[in-house]
């Protein structure tokens, strides 16, 4: 899973989960003012791309464990 990371890397600047941040492969975090200015990650030189935002919550997902796993039960057991 994705870790949220709730500050930029570069100048501490808090990062709001829905908010815009973006991120390398290796999971560094930046603000858009920092991604901006870097281009690439500093700690990698990877590619920075923008981070995925959560549409629900943990409350949400929990709600859906028992669906996904029913069909990995029934992908076991053949059906």
């Amino acid at each position: 899973m994705l870790s949220m990371k709730a500050a930029c890397e570069l100048c501490s600047a808090a990062l709001e989960p829905a908010g815009a941040a973006w991120i390398c492969s290796y999971e560094c975090t930046y603000c858009d003012e920092c991604a901006q200015r870097v281009g690439t990650c500093p700690n990698c030189a990877g590619e920075l791309v923008p981070r995925p935002r959560r549409t629900t919550g943990a409350t949400a997902i929990a709600t859906r464990l028992p669906a996904r796993l029913a069909r990995n039960v029934g992908r076991l057991l053949g059906r």
